[in-house]
């Protein structure tokens, strides 16, 4: 993955007009006999073009350092007039200075999933959330097309959950604090805490038009990814994927492998409410459901592609397959997905996916600060990018309710795979 190079372009001109220039001369003086304190400028001329004072050489040169690119030189020569005429010297704070500029360069590009990252945000580590467990409300959130922050999906059996935070809610404020403005990673680092204390989210459900503000308890957020939900000689195995982290293919193998004591007939493969993770998961477990080809490709910037392709020896490569998914299902949810859907695996059975299709990495900067990136798109096999428009499921199955919903969804899969294993056993 590589960083994208961008360009910051900074327009700053003042021009005088004569109309202007009278005015405020009428306004000092209306006695011909009065000595006006405003300096009559006689070069007529000059009253269209960018005004410069008397024997100033705007040309001259600024000394940028030579590594600085010609198109992002202005940002240093508007830093270097700054710094030698703004009337107010004291006001002007070179941290701030720079982190705007930084954070104007991000939204020049118009992509919410790219943003800066302040030091004291980053510096509060994100990563342990990999690793199995941290302490917060238990929600997963991303930013959507507009740059609103929304909840992809609440954590099963976090306290998020419990409180009533759901799919789709966007985030207003954080304990009264409006958001407006800031990054996902900075929002996540307001809602984020030590277990026992209290958070305040107010979010706007979908369909509601008033927003709802919710106290949360603060928890530690176990992340358990692999969940089977049917016991064990049950003839279909109904294998839950909450997440995609480093461990989720060891645990999905040792329930596979468990599996294979009984004579299970078909797996139902669910994905709703999964917000992703890494993608060396996500290549992981579609890996045990194909036996060869690719299961997506990206392309950066720069026009490269690569190809992600099935890893060997898939436990469950021959089971009839039907894989469950809505709206919170996002990211590596969709690859697996995609990849299945065009492979004609199995049959995707739910509502249509979130649709993040862009492939993002965290680049640390010099302040401690960072930028996060979206550096490549992502494709399914046959050639669908997916990012803001998602899956399409096979068989579409909704309800305004979700728990109906769920239970239609899941009673349809059983239905398919019980087709399924019927048209084998006639073939």
């Amino acid at each position: 993955m590589t960083l994208k190079n961008t360009s910051l372009y900074i327009f700053s001109a003042l021009f005088i007009t004569l109309s202007i220039f009278n005015s405020a001369c009428s306004n000092f003086s209306n006695n011909k006999n009065e000595t006006s304190p405003v300096t009559t400028i006689t070069n007529t001329k000059t009253l269209d073009e960018p005004y410069f004072p008397q024997g100033y050489d705007h040309t001259k040169n600024l000394n940028s350092p030579s590594e600085v690119p010609d198109e992002i030189k202005i940002i240093w020569e508007a830093w270097k007039y700054l710094q030698d005429d703004y009337v107010e010297q004291n006001s002007l704070n070179p941290k701030i200075m720079a982190e705007e500029a930084v954070k104007a360069m991000i939204a020049s590009v118009g992509d919410p999933q790219t943003s800066y990252i302040k030091p004291e945000v980053l510096t509060g580590s994100f990563g342990d959330m990999y690793k199995g467990n941290f302490e917060g409300i238990g929600a997963h959130v991303t930013a959507n097309s507009a740059g609103k922050i929304v909840i992809v999906a609440p954590i099963e059996g976090g306290p998020a959950k419990a409180a009533g935070i759901k799919s789709g809610d966007i985030i207003l404020s954080v304990n009264g604090k409006s958001i407006e403005g800031l990054s996902l990673l900075e929002v996540v680092a307001l809602i984020r805490g030590p277990k026992g204390s209290t958070v305040m989210v107010e979010v706007k459900h979908l369909g509601k038009q008033d927003p709802e503000t919710i106290e949360i308890i603060r928890d530690v957020i176990v992340l358990p990814t692999v969940l089977l939900r049917t016991a064990e000689d049950d003839p279909y195995a109904h294998i839950r994927i909450t997440n995609f982290y480093p461990n989720t293919n060891d645990q999905l193998q040792k329930i596979l492998k468990n599996l294979e004591k009984y004579n299970y007939q078909g797996i139902i493969l669910d994905l709703r409410g999964n917000p992703g993770g890494t993608l060396k998961a996500a290549i992981e477990v579609t890996s045990q459901f194909l036996t060869d080809g690719i299961i997506m490709y990206s392309i950066d910037g720069k026009g490269n592609r690569t190809d992600y392709k099935v890893l060997p020896k898939g436990l469950a490569t021959k089971k009839p397959l039907i894989v469950l998914i809505n709206r919170g299902s996002a990211s590596s949810s969709e690859v697996l997905a995609g990849a299945i859907q065009d492979r004609n695996r199995g049959i995707i059975i739910g509502t249509r996916s979130y649709g993040k299709g862009g492939i993002n990495i965290l680049r640390q900067l010099s302040n401690e600060g960072g930028v996060y990136i979206t550096t490549k798109y992502w494709f399914t096999p046959n050639g669908t990018r997916i990012n803001e428009t998602g899956i399409q499921p096979d068989i579409i199955v909704s309800d305004s309710d979700p728990k109906t919903a769920d239970i239609n969804q899941l009673n349809t899969a059983k239905e398919e795979l019980k087709k399924i294993i019927n048209n084998e056993s006639e073939a």
